[in-house]
């Protein structure tokens, strides 16, 4: 399977200024970026321009700010890539306007700028063609390298993909190649562990994978609703109630294919959402009144780690309860352990997935970590990500060569 789109391999950059959307939205403590793994992952792109003589425009999101807040300011991103990439990199004093453009037209070839946060500007969610322009003027050529955000029509992912020569990145390519390969070649059996809050957010995902996928496990606070739909006592666990109609819709599906819905058989429960907070194991899935459900207990552990064991191809997006508080974090890690010890390829993404993956020592046992938690469900669903559509076809870019 090929990557439909031009590579940034094929662009030609040598004395061009490059427009590189990445995706620098990384946590910040006291002003120092904590987790670099985003900006590592575009390293590749990066080098590979500036050692063939691109002038580098980069531009990032960071949180979602009601205009400019200095608070996030990327300036601590740019530092970092700084030190990563040994070269300085400048901080523009704006995402657009003039003082931008003359320091766009100093660079020299090597040289690499970053623009300010680009939800600075109201026009980015937008995709304010406006925005786009004003972006398309600082540049020859426009690369997207920010997976994570591709899902995203904004000025910078979308609008100004229709206005310069457009380009995937080597970290968004890789990431299209490794989620269309579990999508639509997956060495089987395919198997699947969601978790997380919201149900809402993977039943397009589920829909698709019930005809292709032998166990879908469902993990997490979004077991709540199918366990409410099913009219079992929940107690006060976190219920996605908008969820709760799909879920059962999901259900009745799973009962018409091959592929078998898992939900947990026992639960961890805890009288608030507390690491200090009474803690009791339930032999089974009624959530008695005043409790909450906020791990899966050992027997769902020990039953979906041995689905995984014999996996072909295994994806896991979703935690499996509250792992950032201690007591209820031994199901995630059943589940993480069990994913790294898959002997078929193991595909993981979403945030707090990784978060898991990285807090357990597990990150380097895992075949393709995606930075991308909602670009990669909506590449698994089927649906078509603008960030990637808009750039140019590989056939068009071959045809000129």
């Amino acid at each position: 399977m090929s990557f439909a789109k031009a590579s940034v391999r094929d662009a030609e950059v040598e004395g061009r200024r490059v427009l590189v959307r990445v995706d620098f939205n990384v946590p910040l403590a006291n002003g120092e970026v904590t987790d670099d793994s985003r900006i590592r992952g575009t390293l590749p792109t990066l080098q590979l321009l500036r050692d063939r003589g691109a002038k580098l425009i980069l531009v990032t999101h960071l949180g979602r700010p009601d205009g400019p807040d200095p608070e996030l300011s990327v300036a601590p991103a740019a530092a970092r890539l700084g030190t990563l990439l040994g070269v300085d990199v400048r901080m523009a004093p704006a995402v657009v306007g003039p003082e931008v453009e003359a320091l766009a037209e100093e660079l020299a070839p090597g040289d690499v700028v970053m623009l300010e946060n680009s939800r600075f500007e109201p026009g980015e969610t937008s995709n304010d063609p406006e925005l786009a322009h004003s972006l398309a003027r600082l540049a020859d050529v426009y690369v997207n390298d920010a997976f994570g955000a591709a899902h995203r029509a904004h000025a910078t992912t979308e609008g100004i993909a229709h206005l310069l020569p457009a380009y995937a990145g080597l970290l968004l390519e890789r990431e299209v190649e490794e989620l269309e390969a579990v999508r639509d070649d997956p060495a089987q059996p395919l198997r699947l562990v969601l978790g997380g809050a919201k149900v809402k957010d993977k039943i397009g995902v589920i829909r698709r994978f019930l005809d292709v996928a032998d166990r879908i496990m469902i993990g997490g606070a979004m077991a709540f609703s199918f366990f409410k739909r099913q009219g079992i006592a929940v107690g006060k666990s976190l219920v996605d109630e908008a969820s709760v109609d799909a879920a059962g819709e999901i259900l009745e599906r799973a009962d018409e294919t091959p592929c078998e819905l898992m939900l947990p058989v026992d639960i961890v429960l805890g009288r608030g959402f507390s690491a200090q907070t009474e803690r009791r194991e339930l032999d089974g899935t009624e959530v008695p009144d005043g409790w909450m459900g906020l791990d899966i207990g050992k027997r769902t552990g020990a039953v979906y780690a041995d689905a995984i064991s014999s996996a072909g191809t295994m994806f896991w997006n979703g935690p499996m309860g509250a792992f950032e508080l201690p007591p209820f974090a031994a199901g995630t890690r059943a589940v993480a352990e069990a994913v790294a010890d898959a002997p078929g390829t193991t595909v993981v993404g979403g945030g707090d997935s990784v978060a898991a993956l990285d807090e357990f020592g597990l990150a380097d046992r895992i075949d393709w970590i995606s930075t991308g938690g909602g670009a990669s469900l909506e590449l698994l669903e089927g649906r078509e990500l603008p960030g990637v559509a808009a750039l140019l076809d590989s056939e068009a870019v071959s045809s000129k060569q």
